[in-house]
């Protein structure tokens, strides 16, 4: 997730200079999507992690 957020930060930098009709695309067919889906997966790792403390917790 640490890598997804440097990328952010770059692409919001390089956000501002690119600023045609491609950059909007690119952002669309490439970007969106893995940053919604890193985010679906942080929070998915989250609840795992959960389960396996209380799993772990109840076994000793």
């Amino acid at each position: 997730m640490a890598l997804t957020r440097d990328l952010s930060v770059h692409w919001q930098q390089t956000r501002e200079t690119w600023t045609d009709a491609k950059r909007d695309e690119f952002e669309r067919r490439f970007l969106d999507g893995l940053f919604a889906a890193v985010e679906r997966a942080g929070t998915s790792l989250e609840k795992l992690d959960d389960i396996v403390t209380k799993t772990r917790r109840d076994c000793e």
